[in-house]
């Protein structure tokens, strides 16, 4: 069975060496990706229906097909260039004219006698009826099953030189020769228990379904066995981990002196929130367990400082620290306010902090003699060798998988490992996604900061915002970011997003802020131009930096105090969160703009709503309650899972699939005996755990 699954994608017949690299490129490459590649929608057309009926359904504005024989096919040109496709079509109760739009090819096709199956709708022109077809498919006979028509049809996610209708066709295959193959997850007693339909005709039924009911229980079914399969990955993972022993575990009791003296040396108080995250990663360190923590805490909370704490205790017991970021750009701030941190110990006390870039090597000698190495995620990537590593620090990668670990056990190193975020993750997000991992959490702000004075700028409003910036730009010396959103969906930026970023770039350069310096930052850009430019506006030789959203991790500029935001209401409450933490990052009063040309009563209550909150866990639980996941995350997120088809915003079947996962490990089943299970589960560890 699951030999059958896992045969390549090369194999489905009559498939074109296109079709399979874009396949490739969505990450789908055998039958049983593909039969996880699902639906975004369905469309209707079960209703067949003759011909002569057809008057009846104009006014329902109903889906339906019909099974007909064409006549005759033609081309109309019209002057704008278009063309459009006219056939006429009869079946044994009358005749109708069916209509498509460039899509000059039909003619040939679509040649007289032609047997089809076409599903769409009815319009009525100047008393004339037509039928607009969606979706068509050609017959040998009248009674032949279809798939495109006659039926409730999926809609997938497009992707260009891959239309629905080829996805559509490829895992109607892959249902019909192998559905059977498809074996169930969980031992049957506990699928009694559930009460759910078996996984064979859950994986028929998401794709096609018989009807709504049967929809809606194949959705229930595959969402529990993604939360499931994630949750029992990630408790398998932590008892492994749990396992493992680091060796040496760090001592504390001779150092809890010299740690009092580096807190005292710190030229700010620590917030209760921050001493308790100290104490759990410091506890963590002197056990001989390894650690494998996630920091998580506001943007400003002042993770950096928690994380030194261990980096302090490792240099006190002879290990060395890795610090990875996600760029360089980031890298470079951590190694500025790490080396901050210590600055008021004494000479001897001090841990050597070196920075690794791409442009700043650093030779053996230094690296011995450093108890701190800071750079990006590239720092274990093979080219270079660490000595007496004993606790890594990585920050926005929420999973440093086993991948990345048996890099560094190549390396003969073993160590702590202590993510951090500042994305705001709900407590139901967390226990979902991140179950291996032990969770701190800052919530809570250093004492003296600002609030940031947010608020909604009315289309009206927009001239007089832009004199004040001027105003601030010139006469107060403020740095302002200016945010254009994302254009398309996507996890990448499009070119079309860049084109966009550019031409507003262009319009403020040459009509709004003809006076001050402007700069652009966009995601197509190489990482050496946009460290060039984020290194110019902090050093201050750029006034306004015109960005598309790859701002919204971890850029820190103090100067910086205002935030515009375009378009405001594309985007997720988090997301807008993060954007705005860019600023209100010093003693000075900061201010974000909220801009929408959108006056929908929603989008103005959710923009309202943001201007007077500043919990970033407040707004990630309502966005996950209003808009799903994948809007606390935002785009710019490293090693974030998103789930396929399961929502984090159903609680009930989230507790049912952690229910689950407890009495099947306290029960007498063995993974081995279920290989379905057992392979879902490696599978899951080597996409979400363990990449890169």
């Amino acid at each position: 069975m699951i030999q059958a699954l896992n045969q390549s994608i090369s194999l489905l017949p009559r498939t074109a060496p296109r079709t399979f690299h874009i396949f490739h490129k969505l990450g789908i490459t055998t039958f049983f990706e593909l039969l996880n590649y699902f639906p975004l929608r369905h469309e209707d057309y079960s209703t067949i229906i003759r011909i002569t009926d057809l008057d009846n359904i104009i006014y329902a504005q109903q889906k339906v097909t019909i099974k007909a024989i064409v006549r005759t096919c033609e081309n109309i040109y019209t002057r704008r260039r278009f063309t459009i496709q006219k056939a006429k079509v009869y079946d044994s109760s009358g005749e109708i004219e069916v209509a498509w739009f460039n899509q000059p090819y039909l003619r040939e096709i679509l040649k007289p006698g032609t047997i089809v199956s076409l599903a769409g709708g009815i319009k009525s022109f100047k008393g004339t009826l037509s039928f607009q077809a969606e979706e068509f498919e050609i017959l040998k006979g009248l009674s032949d099953e279809t798939v495109h028509s006659g039926r409730i049809v999926p809609i997938y996610p497009q992707t260009r030189g891959l239309s629905t209708k080829t996805i559509r066709e490829k895992i109607y295959y892959v249902l019909f020769m192998y559905g059977d193959d498809i074996q169930d997850i969980l031992p049957v007693p506990l699928l009694k228990n559930l009460k759910m339909i078996e996984e064979q005709k859950a994986y028929a039924q998401i794709h096609f379904p018989s009807n709504k009911n049967g929809l809606e229980a194949a959705r229930n079914r595959l969402s529990f066995d993604e939360l499931f399969i994630i949750q029992l990955s990630s408790t398998l993972i932590r008892q492994e981990w749990k396992k493992d022993v680091i060796g040496n575990a760090f001592k504390l009791k001779p150092y809890e002196k010299l740690l009092k003296t580096f807190e005292k040396s710190l030229p700010f108080s620590l917030t209760k929130a921050q001493k308790r995250c100290v104490s759990e990663i410091i506890n963590d360190l002197s056990s001989s367990t390894p650690m494998n923590r996630l920091l998580q805490g506001d943007v400003g909370s002042g993770k950096t400082v928690v994380s030194a704490f261990g980096a302090f205790l490792a240099f006190l017991n002879g290990y060395k620290t890795l610090f990875m970021a996600p760029t360089e750009i980031l890298a470079q701030q951590h190694y500025a306010s790490v080396q901050k941190v210590f600055e008021n110990l004494k000479k001897n006390l001090r841990p050597h902090t070196v920075l690794i870039t791409s442009n700043k090597k650093v030779s053996k000698n230094e690296l011995d003699k450093a108890s701190i190495i800071i750079g990006t995620h590239a720092l274990i990537s093979g080219k270079n060798s660490f000595d007496n590593i004993g606790y890594v620090v990585v920050d926005e990668q929420h999973k440093f998988g086993v991948i990345q670990r048996a890099k560094l056990k190549e390396q003969g190193i073993n160590p702590h490992l202590l993510s951090m975020t500042a994305t705001p993750i709900p407590r139901t997000a967390m226990l979902t996604l991140y179950g291996e991992l032990d969770v701190s959490i800052i919530d809570e702000l250093p004492q003296g900061r600002l609030k940031i004075k947010t608020y909604c700028v009315l289309p009206s409003k927009r001239q007089d915002a832009y004199n004040w910036i001027t105003k601030e730009v010139k006469h107060n010396k403020a740095q302002v970011f200016i945010v254009c959103p994302l254009i398309e969906e996507s996890s990448s930026e499009s070119m079309q997003n860049v084109k966009a970023v550019k031409a507003e770039f262009e319009r403020l350069s040459k009509e709004i802020f003809i006076d001050l310096k402007l700069g652009l930052l966009h995601g197509r850009m190489k990482s050496n131009e946009k460290d060039t430019v984020i290194s110019d506006f902090a050093k201050g030789k750029i006034d306004i930096l015109v960005s598309t959203p790859v701002v919204e991790v971890g850029i820190d500029i103090p100067n910086a105090t205002i935030m515009m935001i375009e378009a405001a209401q594309r985007f997720g409450m988090a997301q807008l969160h993060q954007l705005r933490g860019r600023v209100g990052r010093s003693d000075k009063q900061s201010y974000c703009l909220l801009f929408t040309e959108q006056n929908a009563e929603n989008i103005r209550t959710r923009l309202e709503m943001f201007s007077k909150v500043y919990d970033g866990f407040k707004l990630a639980e309502y966005d996950l309650k209003h808009r799903g996941a994948g809007n606390i995350f935002g785009t710019q997120q490293h090693g974030i899972d998103r789930l396929n088809i399961a929502s984090l915003s159903d609680t009930q079947l989230i507790r049912q699939a952690q229910k689950t996962v407890k009495t099947f490990l306290e029960s007498s089943y063995a993974l081995k005996d279920f290989p379905f299970l057992e392979e879902r589960i490696m599978k899951y560890k080597i996409d979400h755990i363990s990449r890169d």
